[in-house]
């Protein structure tokens, strides 16, 4: 079973399917359907995870976008943990989506299908101490250096834009202090080339089915 629903506001977001819970035979279920309806003349998106879990990180969300029709066109990935200030607890969202979803704006608040014009404007940043320096997280994706820019959001969580294996890669973190995470060694490992046995899960993720 799982909830389906359309981005009105963000363009042409394909449906996103998001499963009513979480657990090792509903993700193995959902990467399969990521792997087998891929676009014909693409490579499949990618289904982007931390490997291994940040201390006290659960599992608590996936999503994939698209249809059978024009395959799956964006996937995402939920957690929740401590908040690593210690505030309380903490989610975060990885994204990653073909440009023009869609699907990683509506999660960070943003207006428009792509973050583009904003990374234009961070890779003019002047750098640290001006005050136009533009926040920059650099994690690693399938062992990559990948850098994030910081991207405008609302206040109530911080989200970053970047590219990897040629597609859009956002991570959205509430609230906006548990965004200090991506500035550890985190490592993105694509659950479509490999699932570890000792992911562990947790409660559904509100951000998943709607509350964002």
């Amino acid at each position: 079973m799982h909830t389906e629903w359309r981005c009105l506001r963000c363009g042409p977001v394909p449906p996103l399917h998001v499963p009513e819970h979480i657990g090792a035979e509903i993700v193995a279920s959902v990467v399969h359907r990521v792997a087998a309806t891929g676009p014909a003349d693409g490579p499949v998106t990618p289904v982007w995870c931390p490997w291994p879990l940040p201390p006290g990180w659960t599992l608590t969300g996936m999503a994939y976008a698209g249809d059978d029709r024009t395959g799956v066109r964006a996937t995402a990935v939920a957690l929740t943990g401590p908040e690593p200030l210690g505030g309380g607890p903490a989610d975060l969202v990885f994204v990653a989506e073909e440009p023009g979803v869609g699907l990683g704006t509506r999660f960070a608040g943003m207006a428009g299908p792509d973050p583009g014009p904003q990374l234009a404007e961070a890779l003019e940043d002047p750098g640290p101490g001006h005050p136009g320096h533009v926040g920059q997280a650099r994690i690693r994706a399938a062992g990559h250096p990948t850098p994030l820019w910081l991207v405008n959001s609302p206040t109530d969580r911080s989200a970053y834009a970047g590219e990897a294996r040629g597609m859009w890669l956002h991570a959205i973190a509430w609230p906006a202090s548990a965004g200090h995470l991506l500035a550890e060694d985190v490592e993105l490992h694509d659950l479509t080339e490999w699932m570890p046995s000792e992911l562990v899960y947790g409660a559904p993720s509100p951000y998943l089915h709607g509350k964002a």
